[in-house]
C-alpha cells in the first residue's frame, strides 16, 4: 500500500476536523441531504459527460493510487542484461522457460515475441501498441477524476442555493436564519474538500503512476529489441546517460569520451578533456562519471580509464 496517499487523505482530513471542533462540533458539519446532492449531482454529471464503462472503470484504478510501487527501472535494466547474456551464449531459445516466470507480463510478451522469431519492425509495433492502450486506459481514468474534480464544488454551490432559496422562503420566523445558512453552506464545504482531498489529488498520483510506468515500458521495448540485435542493453543504457549528461560539457570543453569496452560491470573509457592530463582532474571527472551512471545505471557499475 502507498502509505504516502494513505497520510495525505487522513492528514486532511483529521486536520479539517482538529479545525471543525475548535469552535463546534463534528455533527453540525454532517448532513446527508448535502451529501447526496455534492455526490449524487457529480455522479450524475460524469455519466452524462463519459460512457458507464469509463466512468466505473475507475474503481480499479483507485486502486493502483492505494498501491504503494517503487521504480523498477533500474531492476528492469539489470534482468534484460542478464537475459541478453543469456540469449548471446545459448541463443534466443534458451530465454524461453526462465521468462515463462517473469512477473511483468510486458516483458514476458515482448521476450516471446522475439523467441517465436517475430520480426523486429512488428515487435515494436505490437509493444508500442500495447503501451499506448495501457497509456489511453489510465488517462480515462485521470479524465473522469478530474472532471469529479471540477464538478463536485459546482454541486456544493447547487446545494448552497437550494439551501439558501429554502431559508427566505422562511424569513418571517428569524431564530431560522443562522442555522439555515450554515445547513446551506455545508454543500459548498462537501464539494470544495472531496475536489481538492480526493478527486484532484487522486488524478494527478494517477498521472505519476502512468509517467513510471511509461518509462519502464520504453526500457522493456528498447531491451527486447536489443536482445534480438544481439547487442547489450547495458552499454547502450550508458551511452544514452553519457549523450545526455557528459558529452556536451566535455564537447564544451574541448575534450570528450570514448567507451572502450564493458567487461562485466567493469567500464573501460578513454577520456578528454581540459586538462586531461591532469591527476586530479581525471580523477574528479571518473568519479562523478561514475556516481552519475551507478545512480541512473547500475549501482556496481565500475568506471576505468585506459
Amino acid at each position: 500500500m502507498d502509505l504516502t496517499t494513505v497520510l495525505g487523505i487522513g492528514l486532511g482530513f483529521v486536520l479539517i476536523s482538529l479545525s471543525i471542533l475548535d469552535g463546534s462540533s463534528l455533527s453540525t458539519f454532517i448532513d446527508v441531504p448535502s451529501m447526496l446532492v455534492v455526490l449524487g449531482g457529480t455522479l450524475a454529471a460524469v455519466l452524462v459527460q463519459f460512457p458507464a464503462k469509463q466512468v466505473f472503470s475507475i474503481i480499479p484504478l483507485i486502486g493502483v493510487a492505494f498501491r504503494g510501487r517503487e521504480s523498477q527501472a533500474r531492476e528492469l535494466i539489470h534482468e534484460v542484461v542478464e537475459f541478453a547474456k543469456k540469449a548471446r551464449r545459448e541463443g534466443l531459445l534458451a530465454m524461453e522457460q526462465e521468462v515463462a516466470e517473469h512477473p511483468n507480463e510486458f516483458l514476458r510478451k515482448g521476450v516471446q515475441l522475439v523467441v517465436d522469431g517475430t520480426e523486429p519492425e512488428l515487435v515494436r509495433s505490437i509493444m508500442e501498441i500495447d503501451l499506448a492502450a495501457h497509456e489511453e486506459r489510465h488517462a480515462l481514468g485521470q479524465e473522469v477524476l478530474q472532471a469529479m474534480g471540477a464538478y463536485a464544488p459546482a454541486f456544493g454551490m447547487l446545494g448552497t442555493v437550494i439551501g439558501l432559496i429554502q431559508m427566505l422562503a422562511q424569513l418571517d420566523n428569524p431564530e431560522a436564519i443562522g442555522p439555515g445558512m450554515a445547513l446551506a453552506l455545508i454543500t459548498t464545504f462537501y464539494g470544495v474538500m472531496l475536489a481538492n482531498l480526493v478527486f484532484l489529488p487522486m488524478a494527478g498520483k494517477l498521472r505519476v503512476r502512468s509517467q513510471q510506468e511509461r518509462l519502464e515500458r520504453e526500457l522493456i521495448i528498447e531491451g527486447v529489441l536489443s536482445i534480438q540485435a544481439g547487442e547489450n542493453p547495458l552499454l547502450d543504457r550508458i551511452n544514452e546517460v553519457l549523450d545526455l549528461r557528459v558529452r556536451p560539457g566535455l564537447a564544451g570543453d574541448g575534450g570528450g569520451l570514448e567507451i572502450i569496452g564493458l567487461d562485466g560491470k567493469r567500464l573501460l573509457i578513454r577520456y578528454q578533456g581540459a586538462c586531461g592530463s591532469c591527476p586530479s582532474s581525471l580523477a574528479g571527472t571518473l568519479f562523478a562519471i561514475e556516481h552519475m551512471l551507478k545512480d541512473e545505471v547500475d549501482p556496481e557499475i565500475e568506471v576505468i580509464s585506459v
